[in-house]
């Protein structure tokens, strides 16, 4: 038992031999070099992209050496942190700084921070 698919494939197949018995010789000639140039260009870019593959994968290799190389020193990232948020505690506390943490300039118009203190409070009551 033939499926109709099948049956198709059959008559397509018995139609495409009677046809290529019956085709002149000059037309045959340029069918197959018509052919072997689809072939050709066919297999051409992948001879192309292997012949690229070698340069690239060199590239690639001395690219990530040098950026192994040129890479930047590892810092104390502890001890930075540390200092980091050490920095942002002093910035979010509402106590003035320590003596030893500012700068001694800071504290000759002490009586001028005082006015401006109270300047800026009346100004936030209005």
């Amino acid at each position: 038992m033939t499926s109709p698919d099948e049956h198709f494939e059959q008559r397509a197949r018995e139609l495409w031999r009677e046809a290529a018995q019956r085709i002149d010789p000059a037309t045959a000639g340029r069918l197959r070099a018509a052919r072997r140039q689809a072939l050709e260009t066919a297999s051409a870019p992948a001879h192309r992209a292997v012949r690229w593959l070698i340069p690239t994968g060199a590239f690639a290799a001395i690219a990530l050496a040098a950026m192994m190389v040129w890479q930047p020193l590892p810092q104390h990232h502890a001890t930075s942190a540390m200092h980091a948020a050490s920095t942002a505690d002093d910035l979010d506390s509402e106590l003035p700084p320590d003596a030893d943490k500012t700068d001694p300039n800071l504290y000759q118009n002490l009586d001028f921070y005082g006015w401006l203190a109270s300047t800026d409070s009346h100004t936030a009551t209005r």
